[in-house]
């Protein structure tokens, strides 16, 4: 039996100004055929895992295709026809396939198709046709929409956030699979959609609320006839009728038997509504606290979280740090400009730059200081262990390490880069340890990484395009009445 691999995966805030478009694509994922078993099919990744579990039960795993960009505003129109093009033309060289194993991330948005999931995994499972089973997998933080149910036999969505389990889901979706092509089992799914945007605070699936929300669907999963449970807990930065939180659950055979165990356990869900809303605190309490804490201490910048498409060169932590006297403090702002002129300096040498705070007027005014060059970088590092995202190698362009009199230590970068990884500190010969404050521009996903070297991680509500206060975005194609937006809301599952 042959299975073909897809992915076609981008997470898109239309909040920002700007779209992704193809080149995007190019600097981060974009191959077709062998050259994908070559990245991926040892990756943190599920695409990885496809590869290990159809080779575990003795399946022909066949490369397709597979595309991926930092996440942004939406995919250009353009680039997605390109995209869904090249992926339809990739299937048909595949050849005769038994399976298709996809991998969406599930809040992808085009300016030509609002639900550019729903509507890519419809267009490949039309051109298999319908004796192909297409079984996928989703990112936690996807917007489920019912044209991806319905193009796909079953979904699996990540468990944990930070994502450490792509590779893990990946596995159970070609077992899955794998179990259906030898007759063992009839996958068949439904979904529950509870009218729920899930503040990004509370998305930690190791923490309260989102800990007892999974263990519940631990429980759902042992039931008889149950092959899979995912909850959905949407991505709040993408403005369309699908955002929102989901329940998607796979039975043997018995669609009613799905349907009555989805709506179950998203009523029980929205039973607990209200543990999902959250109040942040502000950058300057944060700081504060900061300095009276042990460190090192994460600050996460919610704000201006490069994983949820925000432009990474928001200054408000770093002027506050600035305000306080912190100390020693780091500070990652994406600043191609500044890089050029850093270099041009040179090392040691003193520069006045304005840094950062230069994309739009959300994220703070531009770090207007003195500095030391103390570093000039090519910006390339690798990670061997598993971290958000499943990404092992990264490249943020050419990279300057400044230093202002006050031990604000700065990196700058030419290329926006999440932080997911400390190898983006030690590479350029920095001492995560050393300082009493590290900022990440994240929420949960930089947490992997933070986490083993911080004695104390701080979630901060700055402002942006990825805030955590929802009320700071006009909403015009959600639905609506939703909750905590229409406090009354009232829905039965």
């Amino acid at each position: 039996m042959r299975v073909g691999i897809v992915a076609l995966m981008h997470e898109s805030n239309t909040f920002i100004r700007g779209t992704t478009t193809l080149a995007d694509f190019e600097a981060d994922l974009l191959l077709e055929g062998e050259p994908v078993r070559h990245k991926l099919a040892d990756a943190h990744h599920e695409i990885g895992g496809f590869f290990e579990g159809l080779s575990a039960a003795g399946i022909d795993a066949v490369p397709v295709f597979a595309a991926r960009a930092l996440p942004y505003g939406p995919i250009a129109a353009e680039t997605a026809t390109t995209l869904v093009d090249r992926l339809l033309r990739a299937v048909d060289r595949a050849g005769r396939l038994d399976g298709l194993l996809v991998a969406p991330h599930g809040a992808a948005v085009a300016d030509n198709e609002p639900d550019f999931d729903g509507f890519w995994l419809e267009k490949v499972a039309r051109h298999v046709g319908t004796g192909v089973p297409v079984i996928g997998t989703i990112d936690l933080h996807a917007n489920v929409s019912p044209r991806m149910v319905g193009a796909c036999d079953a979904i699996v969505a990540y468990r944990e956030n930070p994502h450490l389990d792509q590779r893990a889901r990946g596995r159970e979706a070609a077992d899955l699979m794998a179990r259906f092509l030898t007759g063992e089992v009839w996958p068949v799914m439904a979904a529950a959609f509870p009218p729920l945007a899930v503040n990004i605070l509370q998305q930690a699936t190791a923490e309260s609320p989102c800990r007892e929300l999974y263990a519940r669907a631990d429980t759902f999963r042992k039931r008889r006839g149950v092959l899979s449970v995912s909850l959905a807990l949407g991505f709040p930065y993408a403005d369309v009728a699908e955002m929102g939180a989901s329940v998607l659950v796979v039975t043997d055979g018995d669609a009613a038997v799905a349907a009555r165990h989805a709506a179950e356990l998203a009523g029980e869900w929205w039973a607990r509504r209200t543990d999902f809303d959250a109040k942040p605190i502000d950058a300057a309490s944060a700081v504060k606290r900061a300095a009276e804490l042990d460190g090192p201490v994460c600050l996460l910048d919610t704000g201006d979280n490069v994983g949820g498409g925000s432009p990474g060169d928001g200054t408000l932590l770093a002027h506050e740090l600035r305000r306080q006297k912190l100390g020693t403090a780091f500070v990652c702002l994406a600043d191609a400009d500044a890089v050029r002129q850093a270099r041009a300096t040179g090392i040691n040498a003193r520069v006045h730059l304005r840094v950062g705070g230069k994309y739009d007027d959300r994220h703070g005014e531009p770090l207007d200081a003195e500095f030391v060059v103390r570093g000039l970088f090519d910006g390339r590092f690798t990670e061997p262990e598993p971290r958000h995202g499943g990404i092992t190698t990264f490249d943020q362009g050419p990279t300057a390490v400044l230093e202002t009199d006050e031990r604000l230590t700065v990196m700058v970068t030419t290329r926006r880069m999440a932080p997911f990884s400390l190898q983006q500190l030690t590479s350029c010969g920095l001492r995560p340890e050393a300082f009493q404050v590290l900022t990440a521009k994240g929420v949960h996903a930089p947490v992997a990484a933070y986490g083993p070297v911080c004695k104390h991680l701080i979630r901060i509500g700055t402002p942006g395009v990825t805030a955590a206060d929802l009320s700071a975005f006009e909403y015009r194609h959600r639905r609506r009445p939703m909750f905590p937006f229409e406090p009354e809301t009232i829905w039965n599952p």
